[in-house]
């Protein structure tokens, strides 16, 4: 493995192990194995590698929770591969908690940092259109209404594991459940169809 990598793998380490605030650029040399000064040969600065490696796994988290959904049948419905990717997205307050705790870090961080503010918008407005494709089978390229349909279910998913996230990470015993997001979700739902009507 050569010195890019091992830093790479040695980042996602040192964010679950430490977290993005507490770990040092020694830190990350020392978990890759690698020379201190190849991290900013590499990425520039320690925290240009720690976003990138933020940004793959989450990347990769989202590849998992998606994966999941996926794996209910297309035939099942959409509304069964939202109840299963709701319940990986709550399951994973529990199983990726280290990851999670570095993302708020990473997003408390952007206030400070233009580049890494830059680097996570970016991510997000590429997983709005997935999400909506993914989820709900509406293709952002079709058209001008699709795009903006899509956007739009997409900010809304994200909007929701946001503050899912925030409710494990402050007060897991009492965040919702899948069934209780489904059912908020429902509830939602049918006022707003009163609205319209």
């Amino acid at each position: 493995m050569r010195h890019r990598e091992q830093l790479m793998a040695g980042a996602k380490q040192c964010l679950e192990e430490r977290g993005y605030a507490r770990t040092t650029s020694r830190d990350i040399a020392a978990a890759a194995n690698a020379p201190l000064g190849t991290i900013n040969y590499h990425y520039g600065s320690k925290e240009g590698l720690l976003n990138a490696a933020l940004l793959e796994t989450l990347h990769e988290w989202g590849e998992k929770v998606l994966t999941r959904s996926a794996g209910t049948a297309r035939d099942a419905g959409t509304g069964r591969r939202l109840d299963a990717m709701w319940a990986g997205v709550v399951a994973s307050g529990t199983t990726d908690r280290p990851l999670l705790v570095a993302s708020a870090e990473a997003l408390a961080q952007a206030e400070r940092f233009p580049e890494i503010r830059q680097q996570i918008a970016d991510a997000f407005e590429r997983s709005r259109t997935e999400m909506a494709a993914d989820l709900h089978g509406i293709d952002a390229t079709d058209s001008a209404e699709d795009g903006e349909l899509a956007r739009a279910v997409g900010s809304v998913h994200m909007a929701l594991i946001a503050g899912l996230t925030q409710q494990w990470l402050i007060d897991p015993e009492h965040a919702p459940s899948a069934r209780e997001v489904a059912a908020g979700l429902r509830r939602i739902a049918q006022d707003l169809d009163e609205c319209e009507a």
